[in-house]
């Protein structure tokens, strides 16, 4: 088959389900991915011929995007703070507002690249090996409750040449774990995380191919108690955090000042609320307030 015939087929075949330009995507990404082709150069290759095996995969690619399916999961892969990812069923998609989150990171530690990083619920991997990645003399560590979510985040890891040390952690107990935890060092300068944070009232404003394909262990929480993860690692911090430690978290954008109340009354200091690139409340931080001896601040 004719590439020109294959991107036809391609188009007719998912003009039902997609605009034409979300389809002009897939298909670029494909070609990329299948035939290793960038967006440009198809129009200068219309008329190369594609095995049959290389067809069968387009073939497969439509049926699962036809069920909705992230084309993300169909190419095993994505880029985030332009670093390649693996991702699959198991992992949460990387977003462009977490990108957002380790940018805030960086500029927050600019001076201080000796440090120790905690990022809590990894997932892909992709807060801490990207902070591993841009702040090489860092410490980097990274904790999730899902044993085939940190054997992608370790693949991530190998591809991108860091090696962040990941453990298995249910951060809604981790005081029952607390005596086993081989942290090391014991205390962090940074603890950040992008937790389940999505209500169940506000699934019907998400998209199918979320709702349908993306774990829900890594999404969603229950209405009535929203920043159940939140409250778990603000306490955690608060043990595990060195003093004039920072934590930074991704929210959901209709709980920032209930966030920002959550680590006032947990004893942080200089809380800040900032908004994403969409104009959203998306990120909290805080700093872990000195102890105080004898009415003065520790020096």
């Amino acid at each position: 088959m004719l590439l020109k015939t294959l991107r036809e087929h391609f188009y007719t075949s998912l003009e039902q389900d997609y605009p034409e330009t979300e389809i002009q995507t897939f298909f670029n990404i494909l070609a990329d991915c299948f035939l290793k082709l960038k967006g440009f150069e198809i129009p200068l290759h219309l008329y190369a011929s594609i095995s049959g095996k290389k067809v069968e995969k387009f073939d497969q690619a439509i049926k699962r995007l036809k069920k909705q399916e992230p084309i993300q999961y169909i190419t095993g892969a994505t880029e985030f703070y332009g670093l390649p990812f693996k991702v699959n069923e198991h992992t949460l998609i990387p977003r462009p507002e977490t990108e957002e989150l380790v940018q805030r990171v960086i500029e927050a530690t600019a001076d201080t690249d000796v440090i120790s990083i905690l990022d809590i619920g990894t997932g892909t991997g992709c807060i801490a090996i990207s902070l591993a990645k841009n702040k090489p003399d860092a410490s980097v560590y990274a904790i999730d409750v899902s044993k085939k979510a940190l054997a992608v985040a370790k693949i991530n890891a190998k591809l991108n040449e860091v090696n962040p040390a990941f453990r298995e952690l249910d951060i809604l107990n981790w005081q029952d774990a607390a005596e086993t935890l081989d942290f090391e060092p014991k205390t962090f300068d940074v603890i950040v995380s992008n937790p389940p944070y999505v209500r169940e009232l506000e699934k019907a404003h998400m998209s199918a191919n979320v709702l349908k394909h993306e774990p829900a262990l890594a999404l969603y929480v229950e209405d009535a108690d929203p920043l159940i993860f939140y409250s778990a690692i603000t306490n955690f911090a608060t043990t595990y955090l060195k003093e004039n430690g920072c934590l930074f978290f991704e929210i959901n954008q209709y709980l920032g000042a209930e966030m920002m109340e959550l680590l006032e009354n947990s004893g942080f200091e200089s809380v800040s609320l900032q908004k994403d690139i969409f104009g959203n409340d998306r990120m909290v931080s805080g700093v872990k307030k000195r102890l105080v001896t004898n009415g003065s601040q520790d020096q």
